[in-house]
């Protein structure tokens, strides 16, 4: 009896998921062992497990071996003191650009860390099927940072930046960007797609439709990431909406950039959340904020949060020219921005670390402070006292707190002191 290649990827994707959670194998510790890392007397905060409190982790072999009340210090190679600073889970940014030599916006993963803690980063479709490979055996392989991505529907990604990919539709190559997803099923979560109207031109629906298309072609469950912010008219924001589904991502959801002719045409309308924005959110498009150079606005995030479609992932949408902006759009900044809106400090990693994480579901326990989680680690100092920030169309709200980056680790290895010897990554 024949099986479907949709059936082989389903059981050979499930049989690696055991095999990961498993951990390697014979690694169990002896009581004379040591990690090889502990962070010691933080405050741990992992909405994973609603744990909040003074922990000690404990890191071994590139994993979290024990997050206990005291580990003795003698028990560690190398100790991490972390005494007053708030310990997260790495951050997780689904919305980046780190193809620093495919395009002219990307920055490099590593460089990021200082500023935001991002233990992973999520190529929001830098590289399309033409130049995919060279970001994955160029960029991703020698990168310390967890590196994911979207393929551009685009086969030529953002290459051409800043002349749009899709003013010609001929770019957006299905049956390729199809082949691209499959083919790099491991590390590509879907497709991305652009639909400003300055990005897409009079192609109205098309370009979404070609990234479903190349998504459920590859056979893989990918999701679609939709990037919105001026989009042609009032009723295309609506239609875009409703083609969205369950799972895929509405990125700069929170976008206030107008159309060419000026108008506001993103998901709230003359002070108003469109219905088919409400409907989208209740039937699980997962809304991302992507905030970088000009997808954030105050003001209308304020009115789609009250109105029934809160965020479900905060990210950065961080690159070389969003990076120079006085909205600062690195993740840690945004998330500040958002406890500046209301929601506690819980909730603001949530969003930039087990919910993303649930969205790239590759890595078991990724976003998560559990044993046998990748040691990936954030390091924050929470400092309170009254700070400002301001939006991407210049509007300014005053907040209470921020939070402020001290230091990363990833799979086990701190950016920085202490440092391993002899020095190595995964």
């Amino acid at each position: 009896m024949s099986t479907t290649r949709r059936q082989f990827l389903a059981t050979a994707g499930s049989f690696a998921l055991i095999a990961a959670s498993k951990g390697p194998a014979g690694a169990a510790m002896g009581p004379n062992d040591k990690f090889d890392l502990v962070i010691k007397g933080g405050d741990v905060l992992d909405p994973s497990q609603s744990l909040r409190g003074k922990r000690d982790i404990g890191i071994r072999f590139g994993v979290i071996e024990a997050l206990e009340a005291d580990i003795p210090a003698e028990r560690a190679q190398r100790l991490l003191d972390a005494s007053g600073k708030l310990v997260t889970p790495g951050l997780v940014d689904l919305h980046t650009h780190v193809y620093p030599y495919g395009s002219a916006i990307g920055i490099p993963a590593d460089e990021l860390v200082a500023y935001q803690c991002t233990t992973t980063c999520v190529s929001a479709g830098d590289a399309g099927a033409n130049n995919f490979a060279g970001f994955r055996r160029y960029v991703a392989a020698q990168t310390r940072t967890r590196v994911y991505a979207f393929v551009h529907i685009a086969n030529i990604g953002l290459a051409g930046f800043p002349v749009a990919e899709l003013y010609n539709i001929d770019f957006a190559q299905t049956d390729v960007a199809a082949r691209a997803i499959a083919e790099n099923s491991d590390m590509v979560l879907g497709a991305k797609v652009r639909m400003s109207e300055n990005v897409i031109a009079k192609h109205g629906l098309e370009p979404l439709k070609r990234a479903i298309a190349a998504c459920e072609g590859a056979g893989t469950g990918g999701k679609v990431m939709c990037h919105i912010g001026g989009v042609e008219t009032r009723a295309l924001m609506s239609q875009i909406l409703d083609l969205l589904r369950p799972g895929d991502i509405l990125t700069h959801c929170y976008s206030g950039f107008p159309n060419i002719a000026g108008d506001f045409t993103n998901i709230v309308q003359d002070g108003r959340l469109l219905p088919a924005a409400l409907a989208a959110k209740q039937r699980g498009v997962i809304f991302d904020i992507g905030h970088g150079g000009g997808s954030f606005d105050y003001t209308v995030a304020e009115a789609a949060i009250q109105q029934g479609c809160p965020p479900d992932t905060i990210s950065s949408d961080i690159h070389v020219f969003s990076g120079n902006t006085p909205g600062m759009p690195y993740l840690t900044w945004v998330m500040s921005k958002f406890m500046g809106l209301g929601f506690s400090l819980e909730q603001a990693v949530a969003m930039a670390t087990i919910k993303p994480a649930a969205v790239i579901n590759r890595t078991p326990k990724l976003g998560s402070l559990q044993v046998g989680a990748p040691g990936d680690v954030a390091i924050m100092e929470l400092v309170e006292g009254p700070v400002s920030f301001v939006d991407t169309r210049n509007n300014k709200r005053e907040g209470k707190v921020h939070l402020k980056p001290v230091q990363t680790v990833a799979a086990g290895v701190p950016f920085g002191r202490p440092y391993n010897a002899p020095f190595a990554v995964r």
